[in-house]
């Protein structure tokens, strides 16, 4: 009976042991972002932690991390450089400040509808700017959809440029983003995305300019009444890895996460789109007056923008590509 009882440990030893060995094969790639759980984004992100699951067997791990649990998104992207985070979303507008050329798709009126904007993403044009972060240990890995970013306010609506004079508008960390705002006369105010709902009520900024789902979710329509989609820039999301846990993953590792990336992105864009049709009807719900302005007006007073990038032979050749796109 002893000498069962003995064999019984053992056996039960080892299945642990190779069971712990299992475990420990299983790689973890930790993934932070700054947006609710119930953005599409983060919805998409589930659903890659569930493709890598299934199309690594087990072998590739995603923990995700939302709602700036780890930091803004400039201080995930600083985690990613120094290795103590593996993955995040970023705004376009923010990784300009590390991959010059990504500034390209915050300008003004650059797109014609989104068709155009999938076919550049998608392209060859869209690949390359991905990896204009590497030299800074970042490299993008896809696009998700984040619409197009138009002016809410507090105390007066935008139907024109004009009316932004005057007003303290705030904007992401990106000298486009700026440039832009001050061309139509209001005054840009960086502040983070986790300040602004607090910004907006104390009066340190009188509006801000984001995306319908964004605005909703947010909360922002308790501030602000008057939404004015002139629809001014389309700043994509994109999904970047810290270089050097990237180069650490094997070729069929890589090609495992890539997968799901690509599945995730084809996913949250069919999610955006439903997205942005459900908030604009619940901030009309909740008493927020949409304007459909003329965007010829902006887009007039923005021309000067495109000017300025004459000199720069190389970007202005961008533009003009990216123009050309059909």
């Amino acid at each position: 009976m002893k000498q069962k009882t003995t064999t019984f440990l053992v056996i039960s030893c080892i299945l642990f042991l190779l069971g712990c060995n299992q475990i420990s094969e299983t790689k973890t790639i930790k993934l932070a972002h700054g947006l609710d759980v119930n953005h599409s984004v983060h919805k998409a992100m589930v659903k890659m932690g569930e493709d890598l699951m299934d199309i690594s067997g087990g072998k590739l791990n995603l923990k995700i991390y939302p709602s700036q649990q780890l930091g803004t998104e400039r201080e995930n992207l600083e985690l990613l450089q120094i290795g103590s985070l593996d993955m995040t979303k970023i705004s376009v507008g923010t990784l300009e400040n590390f991959a010059p050329k990504m500034k390209v798709l915050g300008l003004p009126f650059l797109f014609r509808d989104k068709e155009h904007v999938f076919q550049v993403l998608d392209g060859e044009i869209g690949k390359k700017l991905l990896v204009e972060s590497e030299q800074f240990r970042l490299k993008g890995l896809g696009y998700y959809d984040a619409g197009s970013r138009s002016f809410y306010s507090k105390n007066r609506p935008i139907y024109k440029p004009s009316d932004l004079k005057g007003l303290k508008v705030r904007v992401m960390e990106s000298i486009t983003a700026m440039d832009m705002v001050k061309a139509l006369g209001g005054s840009p105010t960086p502040i983070s995305w986790g300040e602004l709902y607090t910004s907006l009520q104390q009066g340190v900024v009188d509006g801000a300019e984001n995306n319908p789902p964004s605005f909703y979710l947010s909360r922002h329509y308790e501030v602000c009444k008057f939404y004015s989609l002139d629809e001014h820039t389309v700043l994509p999301d994109v999904l970047v890895i810290a270089t050097q846990f990237w180069d650490n993953l094997s070729e069929q590792e890589k090609e495992w996460l890539q997968e799901a990336v690509d599945n995730s992105v084809v996913y949250q864009r069919k999610l955006w789109a439903e997205a942005e049709e459900t908030a604009l009807i619940e901030v009309q719900k909740a008493g927020v007056e949409i304007i459909r302005p003329d965007k010829s007006l902006f887009a007039d007073k923005l021309d000067d923008i495109y000017e300025q990038y004459k000199s720069d032979k190389e970007f202005y050749t961008l533009i003009q590509d990216i123009k050309a796109v059909k």
